[in-house]
């Protein structure tokens, strides 16, 4: 009798670690990716006031589509987190004010680097009424690869 829910024991283990590894569909009964989403997405939003220096800058460390919001007529700093901590991280950002830039660090030694560059550098300007007033942000790991 032991050897029997030994076995069937062993079976359902077997039989949910298979289950397990398959694909999630949301609203689909097929899916075809790791997760398979047939619907509408909401992402967390955030607002966030920055800090007046590099080394007192806001950690953006939380949400999806941040709005930055400079104020008082300065520059604002903000600070991403070190890329090789959140491989595969996504974010939007978006300066949100007419007249102030926000600035954008990392914490760490990474890079930020434009798409299809070699180039990279350690900060990023979001200015208030130009093309990177809103970027798209992937961590690969390594450094932070922005496009606009």
């Amino acid at each position: 009798m032991n050897f029997f829910k030994f076995t069937s024991v062993l079976s359902m283990l077997f039989l949910f670690s298979f289950c397990s590894f398959g694909q999630v569909g949301i609203n689909t009964t097929n899916p075809l990716s790791t997760l398979d989403l047939n619907g509408n997405l909401s992402i967390k939003v955030l607002t966030l006031n920055g800090g007046n220096s590099v080394a007192a800058a806001t950690i953006i460390n939380d949400g999806v589509y941040i709005s930055l919001d400079p104020r008082n007529n300065t520059s604002d700093f903000y600070s991403l987190p070190n890329p090789v901590n959140v491989p595969g991280r996504v974010y939007f950002i978006r300066n949100i004010t007419d007249f102030d830039t926000a600035k954008l660090s990392i914490q760490g030694s990474s890079r930020f680097f434009p798409k299809n560059s070699s180039s990279g550098s350690f900060t990023l300007d979001l200015p208030p009424n130009a093309i990177n007033k809103t970027i798209i942000l992937v961590s690969d790991g390594f450094n932070w690869t922005y496009y606009n």
